[in-house]
């Protein structure tokens, strides 16, 4: 009884998380959401009408299972206007939760403070994605992390996501929430699933990535932030020896000239991609 009556008065967290053939990764993200130490949630998924079991396993574990399309920030969207919580947070398919994550959320969310940033993990079983991992942790609250923990009344305050933009909705989205206060970062962390880490899927998806980056760029003219998440000073050096952080490269030599490497392959890539967009503009 008094368990009940402490949930009763706790402020409701409502999880959005979409889907689509998320059936590999699926049920450990909702296990870990249910199994979290913060009682008072909803879990809300919204698919994209998958073709694997991933409907059946929702429909198990989560409160609410809405179908939407056509991309992830529709779906975001489409979740927090169903939800009914007081906070949201946005979690992906293949993430799995700490226990304390909400816990630690809900208490550093007071009333200065907008939005929380997440430590992420990157789960996998061979060298790479270490080396993902290692990587990760670097970008932990910069301009290339996002906030996933905020009041429902802030999301509707932006707009939620911006459903134009295909790549990057995460950094538009942190931007706006910026604009209206304070952020700060927990310490528990939640893990992202990357156990099936290959290079060259690695490197076409990042290929991908860059033709849809225009949009963006141009909605905040190529700013400085803009420039710091795109551009060449601040993703292969300034990032990996701000605040000191520089000293994780010298306890991790063998990690950091790997990380280097799928950086330099990365860079590349983007490189050719946007002499490849100029080129096409100029036909």
């Amino acid at each position: 009884m008094i368990r009940l009556h402490i949930k009763y008065h706790m402020h409701k967290v409502s999880i959005i998380i979409p889907t689509k053939n998320s059936g590999k990764t699926i049920r450990k993200c909702l296990k870990s959401v249910r199994d979290q130490s913060y009682p008072n949630i909803e879990i809300v998924v919204v698919d994209n009408f998958s073709l694997d079991h991933t409907l059946k396993i929702a429909q198990k574990y989560a409160d609410y299972v809405f179908s939407a399309a056509p991309e992830r920030s529709a779906q975001r969207n489409y979740g927090v206007h169903k939800c009914t919580g007081e906070y949201v947070m946005i979690v992906d398919s293949d993430m799995y939760l700490s226990l304390n994550v909400i816990k630690e959320c809900v208490e550093a969310l007071k009333k200065d403070i907008i939005g929380i940033y997440i430590p992420e993990k990157i789960l996998g079983n061979t060298f790479w994605t270490s080396v993902r991992n290692f990587e990760r942790g670097f970008y932990n609250s910069t301009c290339i992390d996002t906030v996933r923990f905020l009041r429902k009344k802030d999301f509707e305050k932006i707009g939620g996501f911006d459903e134009r933009l295909r790549v990057a909705e995460d950094w538009d989205f942190d931007r706006r929430i910026r604009i209206l206060g304070k952020t700060t970062e927990i310490f528990a962390h939640v893990f992202h699933d990357e156990s099936s880490f290959a290079i060259r899927k690695y490197i076409g998806k990042k290929k991908t990535y860059f033709h849809g980056l225009q949009i963006y760029q141009k909605k905040w003219n190529n700013d400085s932030d803009v420039r710091k998440q795109i551009g060449f000073f601040y993703r292969m050096i300034w990032v990996f020896i701000e605040n000191n952080k520089w000293k994780r490269l010298c306890r991790h030599p063998i990690l950091s000239i790997a990380m280097l490497l799928l950086r330099t392959m990365v860079g590349f890539e983007y490189l050719i991609s946007k002499i490849s967009m100029n080129n096409n503009c100029l036909v």
